[in-house]
């Protein structure tokens, strides 16, 4: 149960995320809703439909369609009312990475995947509704922004993995693998780091 509140709170943080992404491009309520409910659940539903997982886990619970639209309307009235600082969406991206690379991981994991999948699989819920996002307004995905991202989920993965091989319970290797995440992020941000560029003169 406490996995499935974790999951509904990256849904919503995702869908803040949206919001915040679209709030200067023009788009109407339902627009804005979109873009949210996309940036929330694309990247599980890109996860399920590879792991043969059907329905899809929002056409059985609509619990996350409730908290997209209902996040995604409190996010529009706030900001409405009070201005949100810029680095506002790249906090709420980072924590709603770490919350869906995890709970990735684990679905992966309860299908049977090998590691390797496993990773992959965690990865991709993480950042595939960041990409989807970012394309739908028109901006140059974070992960190709030479940022520490995709990094950050495959090692919070990471640490999450061997926590578990070594008999942690899992909750706290999921709290682990989630503060490896959004550490390596927000310090990659606070100090402007990022993997080597390769270029070819």
């Amino acid at each position: 149960m406490l996995f499935y509140y974790l999951d509904l709170a990256g849904v919503a943080v995702f869908a803040v995320s949206g919001v915040l992404a679209a709030r200067d491009r023009k788009l109407d309520l339902l627009g804005v809703i979109v873009v949210a409910a996309i940036t929330a659940i694309g990247g599980g539903t890109l996860r399920d439909l590879l792991l043969n997982r059907h329905p899809i886990f929002w056409v059985t619970d609509s619990w996350y369609l409730i908290v997209i639209i209902a996040t995604a309307l409190l996010t529009v009235a706030y900001v409405r009312i009070r201005p949100v600082p810029g680095i506002t969406l790249l906090v709420a991206d980072t924590l709603g990475l770490a919350l869906f690379a995890l709970s990735g991981t684990q679905l992966a994991e309860a299908a049977h995947c090998p590691p390797l999948i496993v990773v992959l699989m965690g990865t991709m819920t993480g950042v595939t509704g960041g990409i989807l996002r970012d394309v739908i307004t028109a901006q140059i995905p974070l992960i190709l922004r030479r940022e520490i991202y995709a990094t950050a989920a495959i090692g919070g993965i990471a640490v999450y993995l061997v926590l578990s091989a070594f008999g942690l319970p899992r909750p706290f290797a999921f709290g682990g693998g989630m503060i490896v995440v959004v550490v390596l992020r927000l310090t990659a941000m606070r100090w402007r780091l990022h993997l080597p560029v390769f270029y070819q003169p």
